[in-house]
């Protein structure tokens, strides 16, 4: 019988429409068992480091993250932080997903350790493209450093 894997991914991202079509992108590459869609920096802090409402999370951790920099309670980049400086999470591939076409916000990006930085396109139905080419990448391309 074949172990199959299963493979997590956390969208992080608080515009729902944003959200709706990354999802589908990922969904249609069929590379995720799961998706979770929390949808400030909080609930993603909450959900990586088992707290609030995660309190009972399993143990499955994200194979990758997508992250939105500007969100509401906690921005993108505070968690990016968090992130990186734990050992539990710093190996969890994190892709920032944003709107934001500033320089510092992509250097602070990856000074912080995230690991590739893509600027959303304007036209929305090419949102779920570039969340599938992602996807697509992390997940069958790329080999994931050992847990």
């Amino acid at each position: 019988m074949e172990v199959v894997e299963h493979i997590e991914i956390l969208l992080v991202e608080d515009n729902p429409l944003d959200a709706e079509l990354t999802m589908r992108g990922l969904k249609e590459e069929k590379l995720a068992n799961n998706i979770t869609w929390v949808k400030d920096g909080q609930q993603a802090l909450d959900y990586l480091f088992r707290a609030g409402t995660y309190t009972g999370r399993g143990a499955v951790e994200p194979r990758f993250i997508l992250l939105d920099l500007k969100m509401p309670r906690v921005d993108g980049i505070e968690v990016l932080k968090a992130i990186k400086a734990d050992e539990r999470t710093k190996r969890i591939p994190v892709v920032i997903m944003t709107s934001s076409q500033e320089e510092s916000d992509l250097v602070k990006s990856y000074d912080l350790g995230a690991n590739s930085y893509v600027v959303k396109p304007i036209d929305f139905n090419s949102l779920a493209g570039v969340a599938r080419q992602a996807g697509f990448y992390w997940l069958a391309v790329n080999r994931p450093a050992p847990r």
